[in-house]
């Protein structure tokens, strides 16, 4: 019997999304043993700075990269919204799963929705592309830095630091937490990170029998649409440095893609949205970015210009 190792964070989500793959895995193949290999990463060791001070996202990858090239694993499971735009030289994704719920979560435990905060309240995200979308909202609530895994953010809101959180819905059903959602914040009016709601499986570039296993996972539709987002974030120079939003359906006219540039500072929000018929959604991604440049966003780009995508 074959074994195939998947490399992945500690974190309790993080071994979640690992453990549904492997599950998944075990009944695609019902002759292959799956073993997971929990690592820590620079990026879950460093809490108290904004990962754009740090690196990145790509912090979250690197130590199960060097795992794979060292044959201590053979595949890495992300959720999509962490992966950078652009992967490092002898990797690729192998599959995306289904994507779950893309919307973010508001998670008080004292309002249900933005609107009931009081004047200055206290609200919780490290994200820019949040934060911006808070400010449009409302200016007038204070933005503080979160970082950490679900249940440690979930910790600091019940210990008072915060009169609310901002999370993505899809980690928090995942974990079995959904009670403590108290409101969506849906697409197209609230956009969600690019890709958010996806796992994907990260193998080696030309590890031909790994990718034979792993690729009856992938949701074709879903990787369509992320695909679409991630053209865009990749047109725009998107990173954690930068506040981008972006969501992707399929309709009966082909695809739908909603697309923001935000400033966290000013709460300043530029849009775009096409739909129609792309028989590669890579180039519906590329024209929203070219749009959302022409409205201004590459104003709002130049001030979180970075080359680490």
């Amino acid at each position: 019997m074959r074994t195939l190792r998947i490399a992945t964070r500690k974190s309790a989500l993080a071994l979640w999304q690992a453990e549904h793959v492997a599950t998944r895995l075990r009944a695609l193949h019902v002759d292959l043993a799956v073993e997971l290999v929990p690592m820590t990463t620079r990026g879950d060791q460093v809490l108290d700075r904004p990962l754009a001070e740090i690196g990145g996202k790509g912090l979250f990858l690197k130590e199960l990269e060097v795992a794979m090239l060292e044959q201590r694993a053979d595949i890495a499971v992300h959720s999509f919204k962490d992966v950078p735009m652009l992967l490092e030289p002898g990797f690729r994704i192998g599959a995306v799963l289904e994507r779950a719920d893309a919307a973010d979560a508001f998670i008080s435990n004292s309002c249900t929705r933005i609107d009931e905060l009081p004047r200055g309240a206290r609200v919780g995200s490290s994200s820019l592309r949040r934060q911006a979308q808070l400010r449009a909202l409302r200016p007038d609530l204070e933005l503080r830095d979160l970082r950490g895994n679900v249940n440690t953010r979930l910790a600091r809101l019940d210990a008072g630091d915060y009169d609310a959180i901002i999370l993505a819905c899809a980690g928090i059903e995942r974990l079995g937490l959904g009670a403590r959602v108290r409101s969506r914040l849906a697409p197209p009016q609230w956009l969600p990170a690019v890709a958010q709601g996806a796992i994907a499986i990260e193998c080696r570039e030309g590890d031909a029998a790994v990718l034979e296993l792993v690729a009856g996972l992938g949701d074709a539709a879903t990787q369509r649409c992320v695909a679409a987002e991630r053209a865009m974030n990749l047109r725009l120079h998107g990173s954690c440095n930068v506040p981008v939003a972006g969501y992707c359906i399929e309709t009966e006219a082909g695809f739908a893609l909603w697309g923001l540039v935000g400033d966290a500072a000013t709460g300043r929000l530029v849009r775009a949205e096409m739909e129609g018929a792309y028989a590669d959604p890579t180039l519906l991604g590329e024209s929203v970015a070219s749009l959302l440049l022409e409205r201004g966003a590459d104003e709002i780009l130049s001030r979180h210009a970075d080359p680490a995508l």
